[in-house]
C-alpha cells in the first residue's frame, strides 16, 4: 500500500484564510493528500514521522501533536522532492502550518516511487 491517498476529483483551490484567524490571503493553490514524511525541528535531534495533509509551492500542513511557536525552523524530507526547510507559520492542537523557505513543485511528491514493469 502506498503512503498517501489521492482523490483525483479534488482540485487544488486557492485558500483565503491562512489558518491564523486573521483572514490572511494565500495566492497559491494547495493540494490535499496524505503523505508520511520525517520532520525534525531544528532545535531538536529527534526525527518524527508526520502526516502531510496538504501541500503547495510555498507551504504545507502536517498532523503533529507537538505544539511549536511560529518561526521555529523545521526540516522535512518529502518523497519525490527531498529535504526542504521552512518555519512554523501557525500551530493548533495537532496540526502545524509550515511556510517553506523555497518554492517546491508539489506534483513531484505525487509521482510513484518506482514504476511497475510488466
Amino acid at each position: 500500500m502506498d503512503s498517501f491517498s489521492y482523490d483525483p476529483s479534488e482540485r487544488p483551490v486557492p485558500v483565503q484564510d491562512g489558518g491564523d484567524g486573521e483572514g490572511s490571503q494565500r495566492s497559491r493553490a494547495r493540494d490535499s493528500l496524505f503523505l508520511m514524511a520525517p520532520l525534525r525541528f531544528e532545535d531538536e535531534e529527534s526525527v518524527r514521522e508526520v502526516r502531510v495533509r496538504n501541500l503547495s509551492e510555498g507551504g504545507l500542513m502536517v498532523d503533529c501533536p507537538r505544539v511549536r511557536d511560529p518561526g521555529t525552523p523545521v526540516v522535512l524530507d518529502l518523497r519525490g522532492i527531498g529535504e526542504v526547510t521552512g518555519k512554523v507559520a501557525w500551530c493548533t492542537e495537532g496540526r502545524i502550518g509550515i511556510a517553506l523557505d523555497r518554492p517546491i513543485d508539489p506534483m513531484r511528491a505525487r509521482k510513484p516511487i518506482g514504476a511497475v514493469k510488466r
